[in-house]
């Protein structure tokens, strides 16, 4: 089982890689990230419209179009990502059991009823605390882990990769 959607996990990989180790940012269609991390295009499009919302990203024009980050990347945490995503699902959900048992004759007493439910307070709690641990980590904070991990010829393959779609032509040294 899982809490968050695979929507959030493809949120958070497609605004990384709109940026660089240095958190400079680079604008993309939806399109390229789809194909460049092999999500479906329809589905991450329906990402991107709730980033948008969130007013993490916005849409350029011009030739081909895209996004671009609407705030500097140290400034977008995964809790903003999960939260723009899966649009603030809850960790937990109380159906208020306790006023419900069988022996309450559907009239419960006021001492099942007068404080907070235990379960729910321990449940919110686990959710201020998940809450807390997503947003202390930020796009670049994750951007920067990644390339410390990857060789040095990862963001050439990468920038190549693109270059060959949007039919730009490699600057060739001179000789």
């Amino acid at each position: 089982m899982s809490f968050f959607s695979s929507g959030v996990e493809y949120g958070v990989h497609s605004l990384m890689s709109m940026v660089d180790a240095r958190g400079n940012t680079q604008e993309m269609s939806v399109r390229e990230i789809a194909q460049l991390h092999g999500i479906p295009y329809v589905f991450l499009g329906k990402i991107f419209t709730k980033l948008a919302k969130a007013g993490l990203v916005e849409s350029t024009e011009g030739r081909g179009g895209g996004f671009r980050l609407s705030r500097p990347p140290e400034e977008i945490t995964v809790l903003d990502v999960a939260l723009a995503v899966d649009e603030g699902k809850q960790l937990f959900e109380c159906r208020e059991v306790r006023q419900r048992m069988a022996v309450f004759n559907d009239e419960p007493p006021a001492w099942a009823c007068d404080t907070p439910c235990s379960v729910r307070m321990v449940m919110d709690t686990a959710q201020q605390r998940m809450e807390e641990a997503l947003a202390q980590h930020t796009i670049l904070d994750l951007t920067r882990r990644m390339m410390k991990k990857a060789p040095d010829t990862y963001v050439v393959e990468v920038q190549d990769w693109l270059d060959e779609r949007r039919g730009v032509k490699a600057a060739r040294p001179q000789e």
